[in-house]
């Protein structure tokens, strides 16, 4: 307000000193100093301080103080520059509505004013200051208009910086939560298996310790070579995760089902007999389908040593069927909790990598006894680029 009270303040200035000069002298062109009439002085004073509440109501400003200049058009004989406030109202009006508005508004003020000044007022239609008048009219209409668009184009590069701020943020904690999943994930998958098996010789070193010490001795060699393994891919873990800056270093351990036969004895040595049959010989997969099919079948291995009791045995197949590979893990056991129970997250890891690699994933209880696990993963991934790594 205090600002808008300047400018009408400025504006009444201006129009007071304009109202003094006269630019005709008797001989042509020439400046002098006149005295105004007191109804111009009324008008350029009621139209100033229409201008202080412009910007609450610019359209009833440009209303008033357009009637200021109509009057004024019509009766001044020198004309005073009223309409020096209406060019400022009319500013406003297209500064602060649309593009359809201003032109609207701004054509109506123009040819009102300017018609009535050629056609009613005291000077010839030709006169200077009529044309002076459409010209200064439309000057406002014209600059309001252009400090709208830019108003509007700094806003809209506002909004889409913030926006681009929120995505870039929202981009980041996705990112972080999907790296957490994923050393859990990796950190699951290197490390529980192992820990299972230790537990379980230890458990049997422990029981035959004073009948049987050959025995437990064995035992304590499987724990000693399971915990080796265990710290050795926890090693090369943290190592992959401690590279930066090398877009070629593998970014997680890749074991894959050439190594299925190592697996199988790591749990024969535990006392769980596994039967693996393959039908996928010469199948070559991506790197992060073989990963999984791996981490599957030593997930749910490790489920069926935990869970489906000392008799249990199971089987692994893999099987090519078209463009997909299939692996199932089945047990016989009789063990009562099921692999999800203890809140462990052994499932659901299985089911983020295979979704992870465009596969599916199936399990639960099979009839008569047991637990099945049944993924089956696609055996190419997307097309890549000629020369570029899959």
């Amino acid at each position: 307000m205090a600002l808008d009270a300047a400018i009408a303040a400025g504006v009444l200035a201006c129009m007071v000193a304009g109202s003094f000069a006269v630019p005709h002298g008797a001989k042509g062109v020439t400046w002098g100093v006149r005295v105004p009439d007191p109804l111009g002085l009324v008008l350029m004073t009621l139209a100033a301080a229409a201008l202080v509440l412009r910007r609450r109501f610019p359209k009833s400003v440009l209303a008033v103080t357009g009637t200021a200049s109509l009057v004024e058009s019509l009766t001044g004989d020198p004309r005073a520059p009223v309409a020096m406030a209406a060019v400022v109202a009319l500013y406003t009006v297209a500064a602060t509505t649309d593009r359809t508005t201003t032109w609207r508004v701004g054509l109506l003020t123009m040819t009102v004013l300017t018609a009535a000044a050629m056609l009613a007022g005291p000077m010839p239609w030709y006169a200077q200051e009529n044309l002076g008048l459409l010209a200064w009219t439309g000057i406002g209409a014209t600059a309001g208009d252009a400090v709208r668009s830019r108003r509007a184009v700094v806003q809209a590069i506002r909004e889409r910086a913030e926006r681009a701020e929120r995505t870039r943020e929202e981009e980041a904690r996705r990112r972080v939560a999907e790296e957490r999943l994923r050393i859990a994930r990796d950190l699951h998958d290197v490390v529980a298996h192992h820990i299972a098996l230790v537990n379980v010789q230890a458990g049997v070193a422990a029981h035959v310790m004073d009948r049987r010490p050959d025995q437990a001795k064995e035992a304590l060699a499987h724990v000693r070579e399971a915990s080796r393994s265990a710290l050795d891919e926890l090693r090369a873990t943290v190592g992959l995760l401690r590279q930066s800056g090398d877009p070629e270093a593998p970014t997680e351990p890749a074991p894959g089902l050439s190594r299925l036969d190592e697996l199988a004895g790591t749990f024969r040595s535990a006392g769980l007999p596994v039967e693996v049959a393959r039908t996928d010989h010469g199948t070559e997969l991506p790197a992060a389908v073989d990963l999984a099919a791996y981490r599957c079948i030593q997930e749910a291995l490790t489920n069926v040593r935990k869970h489906a009791g000392a008799e249990a045995r199971a089987e692994v197949s893999v099987v090519r069927v078209g463009g997909s590979i299939e692996v199932t893990v089945v047990d016989d056991g009789a063990g009562t909790g099921a692999p999800g129970d203890g809140g462990g997250h052994g499932l659901l890891g299985m089911r983020e990598r295979v979704s992870a690699v465009g596969g599916t994933l199936t399990t639960g209880p099979r009839h008569g006894g047991g637990f099945r696990v049944h993924a089956i993963l696609p055996v190419t991934t997307r097309k890549t680029a000629p020369g570029e790594t899959a």
